[in-house]
């Protein structure tokens, strides 16, 4: 029987192999994207296949990479002139050796005579142009914001996990593609806002968002399904390219691998094909920007809207009006302009004497001081005192009243195909 001490020693240790565990799997799984490489002022060529057989392995290593360079630089001249490489011009390997930044090795084997490689050269960009006649301008497109989105075991990432897709498009050398990449690195707030969900998310808010903090101006949406048959076995992945914030096809393709092939070959070999697909749509006109990624105009300011105050008129009064009329004509003219006096609403005789004072009440809308200048401007004379006028005729005969304006009689109709009589001008 075991003792209890050696019993909770042994809980203890398999508590601590099991939280072990926990952290490492933690640790596996937490690790994010890989930053992309700066690749601006390089050329790359990759997939050289040397084999070399020296006097001893330094000599073959050595001989097998001044091969590769000779190679890389007739294989990047026919790329970029769109011909074969036996057109190549051959360049001196003094002047190959000033061009070249780097050896990328991706497989070497090295035996006592003899060198087998896989090469990757790298070509200065700016010593190389002008050998290249890569000296004119080239056409690139806009900055695009590429999210590699990696599908296996039904399950899809982009930049939240560690993966090969994401990793060939971080490898991938973009100084030769006309494609302007905004690839993001995985860390800090990439995997909240450039993950597989945002590529299915319509909300042009919140595209523009993502696209402005990026410095980007459209979106590329890379998409890969990998499948393998069994682990270890033959290799199948699916290929499809998206273009704009609607998940736009662009193209698709397929590649394949025999058994044991790693899924980061395939990746890498995927992302020169992806590349050459969105130069293509690029060079036919279908990357074309979508107009609601636009920021909206702001809606024109509201109209001001200026109430004008009604215009207040002034309120009746009622004034008592003595009219002095030594005769009844005058009274009667007296009567007649005040009721056509401007302001003046009712008229009212209260005494009437022809031939002494008449007292009137005028009901008038506005000040006495003013119907008091209407009527001395009518040719009476009137005078004030206190709220009561006094109408004087200041002769003999009352003030005449202006006669209305005589309508002009209409000219005669004239007969048709006739015109009419022009004045006669005086002879000279």
């Amino acid at each position: 029987m075991l003792r209890r001490p050696f019993v909770s020693l042994l809980i203890l240790l398999f508590v601590a192999v099991g939280l072990s565990g926990v952290v490492y799997a933690q640790l596996e799984t937490g690790d994010r994207g890989i930053a992309p490489v700066d690749s601006s002022g390089t050329l790359e060529v990759t997939g050289i296949h040397v084999d070399v057989t020296s006097k001893d392995a330094q000599s073959a290593r050595y001989d097998g990479w001044r091969i590769a360079q000779r190679q890389g630089f007739k294989a990047l001249w026919a790329k970029t002139h769109n011909r074969p490489q036996a057109e190549a011009p051959t360049v001196p390997d003094s002047t190959l050796d000033g061009l070249v930044a780097s050896i990328v090795v991706d497989r070497e084997q090295i035996g006592p005579n003899r060198y087998i490689a896989d090469l990757g050269i790298l070509f200065d960009r700016a010593r190389s142009a002008e050998l290249l006649g890569m000296t004119g301008q080239v056409r690139r497109s806009v900055p695009m914001l590429l999210i590699p989105v990696f599908l296996t075991a039904g399950t899809d990432t982009t930049v939240e996990l560690r993966n090969p897709w994401q990793r060939a498009w971080a490898e991938f050398r973009t100084s030769q593609s006309p494609i302007d990449y905004v690839r993001v690195t995985g860390t800090g707030i990439d995997p909240l806002l450039v993950n597989a969900a945002q590529v299915d998310r319509p909300g042009r808010g919140w595209w523009r968002n993502v696209i402005d903090l990026y410095g980007a101006a459209d979106i590329l949406v890379a998409q890969v399904q990998f499948h393998r048959l069994y682990p270890g076995g033959p290799a199948y992945a699916r290929f499809i390219g998206f273009h704009g914030p609607d998940h736009q096809p662009i193209g698709t393709f397929t590649i394949s691998g025999p058994a044991g092939v790693s899924s980061l070959a395939i990746m890498r070999a995927g992302v020169q094909r992806m590349d050459r697909l969105f130069a293509d749509a690029l060079a036919a006109g279908q990357l074309v920007r979508d107009p609601s990624l636009n920021i909206p105009e702001p809606p024109p300011p509201p109209e001001e809207v200026i109430e004008v105050a009604p215009v207040q008129q002034a309120r009746p009064w009622t004034y008592q009006v003595q009219i002095v009329s030594p005769e009844v004509n005058i009274y009667n003219f007296a009567m007649a302009h005040l009721r056509t006096t401007a302001g003046v609403e009712q008229v009212v005789p209260v005494a009437i004497n022809p031939g002494g004072v008449s007292y009137v009440n005028v009901t008038y809308r506005g000040d006495l001081s003013n119907l008091r200048s209407a009527l001395a401007a009518r040719g009476w004379s009137v005078e004030q005192n206190g709220f009561v006028l006094r109408m004087t005729s200041s002769g003999k005969a009352p003030p005449p009243i202006a006669p209305p304006p005589q309508p002009q009689p209409a000219p005669p109709p004239q007969p048709q195909g006739t015109t009419p009589p022009q004045p006669q001008g005086r002879p000279q």
